[in-house]
Parts: C-alpha cells; sequence; structure tokens
C-alpha cells in the first residue's frame, strides 16, 4: 500500500465524494416542494460523510478521535441510505438508480468499518 498523505487519496473519499455527487446531480429533478426537506437532507448527509472522512484523516493521530469522526461518517452514510429509501418510495428515482446508489453506500460503510477495526494501521501511536 502506498503513503497516503492527504485525505483526497483515500479510496473511501473518493467514493463517498462522487456518491455525493451523483445525489447532487440527482435531486435537482427533485419536486420543488421536496427543497428544504427531502432534498436538503440528502445532500447534507451524502456530503457529511466525505465531510468526517476528512476531518478524521487530519485527527488520525489521536486514535479515539480518528474513529470517532469515522463512526459518524458511517452514521451519515446510513442516513443517506435512508433518504434513498424515501426517495424511491416517493417515486423520484428509479429503482436501478436506487439500488446502484444504494449499494455504492454499502461499499462506503465497508470501507469505514473496516478503518475503525483497523484502525491502528490508519493512525500514529506513540509507543
Amino acid at each position: 500500500m502506498a503513503l497516503i498523505r492527504y485525505h483526497k487519496e483515500l479510496r473511501v473519499y473518493q467514493e463517498a465524494f462522487g456518491a455525493a455527487m451523483d445525489i447532487y446531480s440527482l435531486t435537482k429533478s427533485f419536486p420543488v416542494e421536496e427543497r428544504f426537506a427531502l432534498t436538503d437532507q440528502i445532500r447534507r448527509s451524502s456530503r457529511s460523510v466525505c465531510g468526517n472522512i476528512a476531518e478524521g484523516w487530519r485527527k488520525r493521530r489521536y486514535e479515539k478521535l480518528f474513529v470517532n469522526k469515522l463512526v459518524d461518517a458511517d452514521g451519515e452514510a446510513t442516513e443517506t441510505q435512508n433518504w434513498l429509501d424515501f426517495a424511491l418510495a416517493c417515486e423520484y428515482i428509479d429503482p436501478a438508480t436506487y439500488k446502484k446508489l444504494y449499494e455504492k453506500y454499502d461499499e462506503i460503510l465497508s470501507m469505514l468499518v473496516s478503518m475503525v477495526i483497523n484502525s491502528d494501521k490508519w493512525t500514529f501511536t506513540k509507543k
């Protein structure tokens, strides 16, 4: 594994950023009456996944803080999946788009859990 210096080099960050941008583009077609409800919520949660990963990366010299931010990112990714459920139920997105995005967040969640479980490999620990 190559040395990763910046959060933007993390695959999990890249996947989360791409998924958030997909959601941004997708939600442009949501009804106007959803602007301050579903549209706002799903955009915020999807962007927050990236924000928490970036913040956690900067705090990786403190393993517990690093893990805490990854757990926050995990929660935001799960929240995004919840909003995808509503978008599908309201017929704002088609089943194929839903499946693609939902599975993308499953992949992101898997990477986040792996990083939490193996946090000692990602953090600086003074011995």
